[in-house]
């Protein structure tokens, strides 16, 4: 009996690691060389008006489920939000607590489960992955349940951004693209899942406007 159920196991971890093996090969001729991405030609001059008009898109992206249920605060919950979970967030599923390290080296890593690759997300359900190790964001860039005018207040103050004056954020977003990470990713997420609003160059081409009108904010 115990013979026969360690064969049916050997059996299972063959079929599952072959099948494995068919979907990688599968899906490696389809990976991603990623977008190829640029600011706009910017004018001399861009109004305060202008700069908040960029804002609102801007927040639009920052906002969405794909963004913020990974800029979370110090409690270093995950969690889950958006059209696929109903109308109230949740917290990630599995008792998910990313801890002081953001990356679960004390509980449980993130990366047991959202590997690092450059393979397109097709399978729904499936944990997403990117070019980037998964972790959440660090604690400073908590927008979860925060406002647009919190959310604008930290982003262009450098003791809160990770010194970052304008042309360093714009540069933040370009390299994210270069090495597809996850703002990359959250326009297209793949699995079925809802992508952030707009398009990545036109988040580019906001935060550009944004950050040469100034980093103007809803209640200056």
């Amino acid at each position: 009996m115990i013979r026969q159920a360690l064969k049916l196991l050997e059996m299972v971890e063959l079929f599952a690691g072959s099948h494995l093996q068919e979907v990688l090969a599968a899906e490696t001729s389809e990976i991603n060389p990623g977008p190829s991405l640029v600011p706009i030609e910017l004018p001399d001059e861009v109004s305060s008006a202008q700069g908040l008009m960029a804002w609102q898109k801007i927040f639009n992206v920052v906002s969405h489920p794909r963004c913020i249920n990974c800029h979370v605060d110090e409690t270093n919950i995950p969690m889950w939000s958006g059209p696929s979970f109903g109308n109230e967030p949740k917290r990630h599923g599995m008792n998910i607590q990313a801890d002081e390290s953001r990356i679960g080296a004390q509980t449980l890593n993130c990366a047991t489960c959202h590997q690092k690759s450059l393979l397109p997300n097709t399978l729904e359900h499936a944990p997403p992955h990117t070019n980037h190790d998964w972790m959440l964001a660090p604690v400073e860039f908590a927008w979860f349940g925060k406002s647009s005018n919190e959310i604008c207040q930290q982003m262009r103050d450098p003791e809160r951004n990770g010194g970052r004056d304008g042309a360093g954020l714009v540069e933040h977003i370009i390299h994210d693209i270069e090495i597809q990470a996850f703002i990359a990713w959250s326009f297209d997420p793949g699995g079925n899942r809802e992508p952030a609003p707009g398009t990545l160059q036109q988040h580019l081409d906001d935060m550009a406007l944004w950050t040469t009108a100034g980093m103007p904010c809803p209640n200056d």
